[in-house]
């Protein structure tokens, strides 16, 4: 893969193997159930007519939660999604499901949170957001009551998540790695969090890195060492997936129709 790949034209040629694995990897969805489900439905299909007889592994890249309005309907999915025996899947954490989990321990620091996603979680689940200007009571009534209103699953995949996941010659993680640091050494904060010093970087990184967290329009980002898969779906309309196979990857997405244009999308966390 290089600058020059066509992510819509179908399947491309790529050096990086999977070890006859089927993998398929999906982007920042923050909050738009309907567009995960139309992706999954895409890649039920597709997998119905390569599987051959593997398991295919599903790997979410993270950021389930903020800034789109069915944050509870994603993540209720997503336990639905777990309980099958038909896949292996992997949902790692993104630095959304950090902040939300910060914000149930440490609700009196969850004013950031409340301005970059959270509050479009809370209201949700049938919580009132605090606002900027409330005291730190308001915020720890709004914890107490999402941890009512809050499936007890819900909260145990938060829990759950994985950090990096690696097949073959591909590993997953939410934003990136930092180069030159071996992958058994990563730290998690530049896991869930870089963005400069690895997306500006063009590699190698020990493995060819499949990644979310930072967006620049509609198309995901391919170069010879990265595919970044978050297409700001709450924002552009477009939520996209990628198929790896050994030697081989293509793209797939869902759009909606009340899109941004690509030359308006702003990368942001």
């Amino acid at each position: 893969m290089d600058q020059a790949f066509n992510p819509f034209a179908g399947p491309q040629r790529t050096p990086a193997l999977t070890g006859g694995e089927l993998v398929y990897a999906i982007g920042d969805v923050h909050g738009c159930y309907e567009l995960m489900k139309d992706v999954l439905a895409q890649l039920a299909a597709d997998y119905a007519e390569r599987a051959c007889g593997r398991r295919p592994i599903l790997i979410f890249l993270g950021d389930y939660v903020d800034r789109g309005p069915q944050s509870a309907k994603v993540m209720e999915a997503l336990v639905w999604l777990k309980r099958r025996s038909d896949l292996e899947i992997h949902f790692l954490k993104g630095n959304h499901e950090q902040a939300l989990l910060g914000f149930l321990d440490e609700p009196e620091r969850g004013g950031p949170w409340m301005g970059f996603g959270g509050a479009e979680t809370l209201a949700s689940y049938g919580v009132i957001p605090p606002q900027a200007e409330d005291g730190p009571e308001v915020y720890a009534r709004a914890r107490d009551e999402l941890l009512e209103r809050m499936p007890a699953s819900h909260l145990r995949l938060l829990q759950q998540l994985e950090l990096m996941v690696v097949v073959g010659d591909y590993a997953f993680v939410h934003a990136g790695v930092r180069p030159g640091v071996p992958l058994e050494g990563q730290a998690e904060n530049d896991l869930l969090w870089i963005r400069r010093g690895f997306v500006d970087q063009p590699g190698p990184f020990g493995k060819t890195i499949v990644h979310g967290h930072t967006w620049l329009g509609e198309q995901p980002q391919v170069t010879e060492h990265r595919l970044g898969l978050d297409t700001g779906a709450y924002a552009t309309g477009v939520l996209t997936a990628a198929r790896l196979e050994d030697g081989e990857v293509e793209i797939l997405q869902a759009q909606r129709g009340d899109v941004w244009s690509a030359d308006t999308a702003r990368a942001v966390a």
